[in-house]
């Protein structure tokens, strides 16, 4: 399909801003592990304090790379599948809102004003700029939202009785998640965070700050991985050589993460005594409900690989396996999204150890918790927009691929990187090491009275895991910005590798329309977090005053 200019110009900014921005959060993944390998026995390097550079990196890796990158696609999804190309005045008033959102943003955290290390998470405070420009490009992604809504209704009116297309329904799904989830973040900003931080209030009702964020919190993880889940379906089976099994299973998978992904958010609160023990069940259970979807995409996506390799010429139990397109330049995407389906399984199966109560009791805080979330993010998450974002570079602006043998090794290095640094972060969280602290100035600094020497091994192998990440990082550097800077060998377009079904399935219409879904889902959020609002709201002590990662000690305390 060909694309307008204007389109390809916007596409293409929303992914060289993060792209750009991903060097400084990269460097400052590497900068963790050694920090927390206590290789560095210091509080900053380079003028840049350790929370500081733990803010950048995880504000950066993972909200700006991941909404610039979700707008991008769905620009070229919505464009590609319904032969529409998003409202020009919308898109750049979309681009507009998250460049300066994010401008603003990364010039409180660069000046040492938000190193809050989560991004909403009182009673650490931030400047009232990041706040205001976190919200503005989350305001950004909406615009882009409203904007394909509108080109979706007005599609589904003149073609009533045909499927929508896979892809559009996952990308609506996801952006309708993301929407709902964020309306709450929205309120804790406005009414809570930016009145508090421009020093209008003293003090901040932290539980309903906290239960606020993660409404928005754990949904945020399903808008990371619903565009990957997208490629899973419409794409990898295409890519592999074959057919996907069932576009039926691909739409129930979507909805039900319409349904599930935003009422689970306190299970990241077990440890608040405020939220009653009847809320933290619930959400319990709605968190194992949540992978009832997972479950569905992989049965679906292994069967249709096994389709792929057999067709291929692949027999046995296992050995089919071997039949697929591992390291073929020419479809260097099935590399990245085969990469992180492998990531992905050992990341859903210690996400289950997070959703169980007392499971969730033994690693709470420790670095078991982001050993898990980067088999996640780090996994089908990253890999999907890194593998992505070349992909659509080298399209929209008709260039090849350089160095596509690199290209082809990229995901497979990033792959062995993650699986030795997580396994050594939980293999340390398992045995009590903390998550966010910087250890290279206390518990493995061997000059200091809180030296542990039982969590040497376990950082040493996060160290080991995080350089190969590092390195992997790097050259997928050197062929996105050596593809873009080719000279053009073709004109650019956007051709998408879309997966036919391999079973011909009649339209139902309850897996192709919007509305009933959205009312459950409306009702399955309000029973779920009606208590746990009641519970943070009444539940609560004194208001808390503003403090510091590196200071347990309030930044104003009130006279008494």
């Amino acid at each position: 399909m060909n694309v307008s200019r204007y389109l390809k110009n916007i596409i293409l900014i929303e992914l060289f801003v993060p792209v750009l921005l991903l060097t400084i959060g990269i460097y400052h993944g590497l900068m963790q592990v050694i920090y927390r390998a206590g290789v560095i026995h210091q509080a900053s390097v380079a003028k840049l304090d350790y929370y500081q550079g733990l803010t950048l990196h995880g504000v950066i890796n993972a909200i700006v790379l991941t909404t610039f990158f979700a707008v991008a696609f769905g620009h070229a999804t919505i464009a590609f599948f319904l032969k529409r190309e998003p409202g020009r005045k919308a898109s750049l008033l979309s681009l507009l809102l998250m460049v300066t959102g994010t401008l603003m943003a990364a010039a409180a955290m660069l000046s040492g004003k938000a190193s809050v290390l989560y991004t909403f998470y009182p009673p650490l405070k931030a400047h009232p700029a990041f706040y205001i420009g976190t919200a503005m490009l989350i305001v950004g992604s909406w615009v882009a939202y409203w904007d394909w809504s509108v080109i979706y209704v007005r599609w589904k009116r003149e073609h009533k009785e045909e499927n929508t297309p896979l892809a559009v329904i996952g990308t609506l799904v996801n952006f309708t998640i993301w929407f709902v989830c964020t309306l709450a973040v929205a309120y804790e900003v406005l009414v809570l965070l930016v009145p508090w931080s421009l020093g209008w209030t003293t003090g901040i009702n932290v539980m309903l700050a906290r239960t606020l964020f993660w409404f928005f919190g754990h949904a945020l993880v399903y808008f990371w991985l619903l565009p990957a889940y997208i490629m899973f379906y419409t794409m990898l089976p295409k890519l592999a050589g074959g057919k996907l099994y069932s576009g039926t299973a691909g739409r129930i998978a979507f909805f039900l993460f319409l349904l599930f992904s935003i009422p689970i958010g306190v299970h990241h609160q077990f440890g608040e005594p405020s939220i009653g023990r009847g809320v933290k069940l619930t959400q319990s259970l709605l968190t194992f409900a949540v992978a009832i979807p997972s479950f569905i995409t992989a049965f679906t996506i292994a069967a249709s690989l096994e389709h792929a390799a057999w067709l291929r010429g692949g027999r046995g139990l296992y050995s089919w396996i071997w039949k697929l397109p591992f390291f073929r330049k020419d479809v260097f995407l099935f590399g990245y999204l085969i990469n992180g389906l492998i990531l992905f399984i050992f990341g859903g199966l210690t996400g289950l150890v997070n959703a169980s109560y007392s499971l969730n009791n033994t690693v709470h805080n420790t670095s078991f918790i982001p050993g898990h979330f980067h088999l996640t993010v780090a996994g089908p998450v990253f890999l999907a927009i890194l593998g992505m974002s070349i992909f659509l570079v080298s399209q929209l602006t008709g260039k090849k691929i350089y160095l596509p043998a690199i290209n082809t090794i990229i995901p497979y290095l990033w792959t062995v990187g993650v699986l030795i640094f997580s396994t050594g972060l939980m293999w340390g969280g398992l045995m009590g090491e903390p998550r966010r602290t910087n250890m290279g100035l206390t518990y493995l600094n061997p000059a200091s009275e809180l030296y542990h020497s039982y969590w040497v091994i376990s950082s040493m192998l996060g160290l080991a895991g995080g350089g190969i990440m590092f390195a992997a990082g790097f050259l997928y550097f050197i062929v996105f910005f050596g593809t873009f800077l080719r000279k053009r060998s073709a004109a650019p377009m956007i051709d998408f590798p879309v997966s036919e079904s391999l079973h011909e399935e009649k339209r139902i219409p309850l897996f192709d329309t919007f509305r009933p879904w959205l009312v459950v889902m409306g009702f399955i959020i309000f029973m779920a977090y009606l208590p746990a609002i009641s519970d943070a709201l009444n539940n609560t002590g004194k208001k808390a005053p503003p403090y510091l990662p590196t200071d347990p000690t309030p930044i104003v305390t009130k006279k008494p």
